[in-house]
């Protein structure tokens, strides 16, 4: 890791506040903060990496040293087997974090690609732990940011191994759906920023299932489909589907 570089009032003058004035303040890491403890947050943040669609962030076996808060843009993470196939394990975007899955390794156990034009805030692990233990609010909020995670494997376990094809892909829509409204977004259209295939990857279904399933919903009157773009028409009825045994 790289080594901790100690705050400094002057530290401080010289950075211009990124938590302070950014929009997804109450999805990232600033959640819960006063204003000082958010200008003491701010100057960690002195890198904003940009990467173009198709750029990596990083990749499987690099060394652990930040963790990334998405500014703005959609990415993906996955493994690659030994027989050169594909797994993406999650899609991340604005508000959420990346680099949690090399803490306990100091590698990051997966690759991270923007799927979009993309961009995230740097923010030094060393140093981030340091300040979590000044500050008990922040060290709370991490802490449930990685119970968060937790969660969310385990979810995706329940889809692999207890859902039928069209629970999963309802069940995935709906996550979507919700995530993007609580960015201030439509929770009912919204344009899907992976491919089918990466869905099925995702989701543990072959590609022309996905789409035969997209298109049974269509028929069906739960959704519309054009292109990337979707519209949950039946929300009701999609969460029905989840819970169906």
């Amino acid at each position: 890791m790289l080594p901790f570089q100690p705050i400094t009032a002057q530290n401080l003058r010289d950075l211009r506040a990124i938590c302070g004035n950014c929009s997804m303040r109450e999805l990232c890491l600033p959640v819960g903060l006063d204003a000082q403890e958010v200008e003491t947050l701010d100057a960690l943040i002195n890198t904003r990496r940009r990467l173009e669609r198709g750029e990596a962030l990083y990749r499987t076996g690099d060394p652990f040293h930040a963790l990334y808060a998405v500014r703005r843009g959609f990415l993906k993470t996955f493994v690659v087997h030994e027989d050169g196939r594909e797994q993406v394990t999650g899609f991340q975007m604005t508000g959420e974090i990346l680099g949690m899955d090399a803490i306990s390794t100091d590698h990051h156990a997966c690759d991270a690609l923007a799927l979009e034009d993309t961009e995230v805030c740097e923010v030094p692990f060393d140093a981030l732990e340091h300040l979590s233990g000044t500050l008990p609010t922040l060290r709370r909020h991490f802490h449930k940011t990685l119970s968060r995670e937790i969660v969310r494997d385990q979810g995706l376990m329940l889809l692999l191994g207890s859902m039928r094809a069209e629970e999963r892909l309802a069940a995935f829509l709906l996550n979507l759906g919700q995530r993007f409204g609580d960015r201030g977004y439509s929770r009912v259209a919204f344009n899907l920023r992976m491919t089918r295939e990466e869905i099925g990857s995702y989701l543990g279904m072959k590609l022309e299932t996905v789409s035969r399933t997209l298109s049974r919903f269509q028929e069906e009157g739960l959704i519309v489909v054009q292109g990337k773009a979707i519209e949950l028409l039946q929300v009701e009825k999609l969460k029905a589907l989840t819970s169906c045994r």
